[in-house]
């Protein structure tokens, strides 16, 4: 019995999807929730499974081609056994992996490295490390998703190669935005344009923050499973001062101010497609190991691709950690129709003042990027110092203060 795989249903917000990677071709066997196909939307990758045990039949779109919710994407004959290598007769098919991989097999030899036998497994920024260090991708062992081969991986790979001579090659390579990656700047370009923004800026000294996860970070990581870190004090921090200054959570819908009386912080995790930002529901009503916890689960599913649609929908405000990458300071771009995003900074220790003595202390900048049509700067000013309070005496922050 044949049985037609179509493209799930997609949110409103989401209007189609491309076929990124199709994991199986005709002929091949495939079992139930076995991936068939990845589909890239504008926020996620999808992972299509087979609803049955049986064997590929029909293809009915190539990679790179749209798509639309609930489309027919591939027919799996139900029960049967791969029995040939190649598809059966009439079967359609499209593959063009597999023709490319015919055409090289045609070509002459080349005497040089190139990775573009192998590019159809790499992201575009891996082949373009590969092509500019001349390493070969099938040289360099992939950490990323399914095992393949990142930028990173190429990059680490030749730093642990003698230097070449200079003045060789000097590549370059035109590739397309990704879906994920073209939706990234419209949105930004909307922030930026629809958004009178403007961005305040404090600092704060996490020694007391330091000092309670010195004390009982083992105590906690044994009590929940996880390890506490520094996000879960500036979310909890974050929600306890949006109860207190509503209008930063906020959004505007036309003439009107929407006040939101919960407080869903998106998170801003960094993958290798873009920046995305799954939200935490309800962070006022959540402890610490509930807030370490979900985000640890958001990272490792933007990690292997496993963020769902749903999890990305909403949040009222949201928080951003540059200092992951090294970040002394920046200022944050709103995520529409949000008004306001926080940004959080490398620690340094820097020379302060405290009762009249030159001290040592971890010390980050803060930032508060906001929609400057609501949010007037006393109530950006004011937010901050009570962030800035919360972290400063965590115990406060414990008891709601």
């Amino acid at each position: 019995m044949a049985t037609e795989i179509k493209v799930p249903v997609l949110p409103e917000s989401v209007s189609d999807a491309v076929i990124a990677t199709w994991h199986k071709k005709v002929g091949d066997a495939v079992k139930r929730d076995e991936n068939i196909v990845d589909l890239e939307t504008d926020k996620v990758v999808l992972e299509v499974p087979s609803t049955v045990d049986g064997v590929i039949r029909e293809l009915k779109f190539a990679e790179g081609a749209t798509v639309n919710s609930q489309q027919v994407i591939a027919v799996i004959e139900e029960g049967a056994v791969a029995a040939v290598a190649a598809p059966a007769a009439g079967a359609q098919e499209m593959q063009p992996k597999a023709e490319a991989a015919k055409a090289n097999a045609a070509a002459p030899a080349s005497t040089t490295p190139a990775p573009a036998a192998a590019s159809s497994e790499l992201p575009p920024g891996a082949r373009f490390a590969a092509a500019s260090s001349g390493v070969n991708p099938a040289d360099v062992a992939g950490t990323g998703r399914r095992g393949a081969v990142t930028k990173e991986d190429i990059v680490n790979y030749a730093s642990g190669k003698t230097a070449g001579v200079g003045g060789g090659a000097r590549p370059e390579e035109r590739v397309p935005m990704t879906r994920m990656r073209a939706r990234i700047a419209e949105r930004l370009m909307q922030s930026k344009n629809s958004i009178a923004m403007l961005t305040s800026f404090n600092e704060v000294n996490l020694a007391k923050v330091m000092q309670m996860r010195k004390e009982l970070g083992e105590q906690f990581e044994k009590a929940n499973g996880i390890k506490l870190g520094f996000m879960s004090f500036f979310a909890k921090a974050a929600a306890n001062a949006l109860q207190r200054h509503p209008i930063v959570n906020a959004s505007v819908d036309g003439n009107d101010v929407i006040y939101h009386g919960y407080a869903d912080i998106s998170i801003a995790v960094a993958t290798e497609k873009g920046l995305v930002t799954p939200v935490l529901r309800n962070v006022e009503r959540m402890g610490f190991a509930d807030i370490e916890g979900a985000i640890a689960g958001y990272a490792k599913a933007a990690r292997e691709g496993g963020l769902k649609l749903e999890d990305l929908q909403g949040g009222t405000f949201t928080i951003t950690n540059g200092g992951t990458f090294g970040s002394l300071m920046s200022t944050p771009i709103v995520n529409p129709p949000q008004s306001a995003i926080l940004g959080m900074h490398a620690i340094k220790e820097r020379a302060i003042v405290e009762n009249g003595q030159v001290i040592a202390a971890p010390m980050m900048y803060i930032a508060l990027s906001y929609d400057h049509r609501i949010i007037d700067g006393k109530d950006a000013v004011l937010f901050l110092v009570d962030i800035k309070n919360q972290l400063e005496n965590p115990h406060r922050m414990l008891l709601g203060m």
